[in-house]
């Protein structure tokens, strides 16, 4: 069975059979187990990971080091792309919730083939301008100009969520503190 990100829906389910088959060649499944961390924060990019089963919570620290879940990503979604493309470090920390199975690509290998192949290097780009589009909407959506109840309301990935997030895991979601959760909730 191939990762999503391979076949229909994917990143990279447009590409021809050959740029297929050399991505193929640099990359390698992994079985990962539920809670292991696949890459965190402010440390160098050293691989892509594509999401064929499972799901990896993102998150990051604040400026007042608090800890905020970003997003959940599910089979399809591609982790690491802007780190490794722009040689940086990654954004967030990377935690698997639950049995993962992914694709794994290591830097090198991954801007090589990006060099190779145009039409590869087009949906990375394509790709990290969605990523670019969804962040403004996701601040625009969490900025604290409503209510509690609006915020929470308006993260409509909670209610997925709540069975494989704790508590504060959800309170960091909407952006807010424990005593404010409580009172409004």
């Amino acid at each position: 069975m191939r990762p999503r990100a391979l076949v229909r829906g994917g990143i990279f389910s447009a590409l021809g059979a050959g740029a297929r088959a050399d991505f193929e060649a640099i990359s390698a499944d992994c079985v990962i187990p539920c809670g292991m961390v696949l890459f965190h924060e402010n440390t160098p990019g050293t691989q892509v990971l594509l999401i064929h089963s499972g799901r990896v919570k993102l998150s990051c620290t604040s400026r007042d080091d608090r800890t905020l879940l970003l997003k959940v990503a599910v089979p399809g979604d591609i982790l690491g792309l802007s780190a490794v493309v722009s040689r940086s470090c990654y954004e967030v920390t990377a935690r698997t919730i639950a049995p993962t199975i992914l694709r794994r690509v290591l830097e090198e290998p991954f801007r090589s083939f990006l060099a190779t192949h145009v039409e590869a290097s087009l949906l990375a780009a394509q790709t990290l301008s969605e990523a670019y589009r969804m962040a403004f909407a996701d601040v625009r959506r969490l900025a604290p100009s409503g209510s509690l109840a609006a915020r929470l309301a308006a993260f409509e990935a909670l209610r997925e969520l709540t069975e494989t997030l704790s508590f504060s895991e959800l309170r960091s979601g909407i952006g807010s503190s424990r005593t404010a959760f409580n009172s409004d909730l």
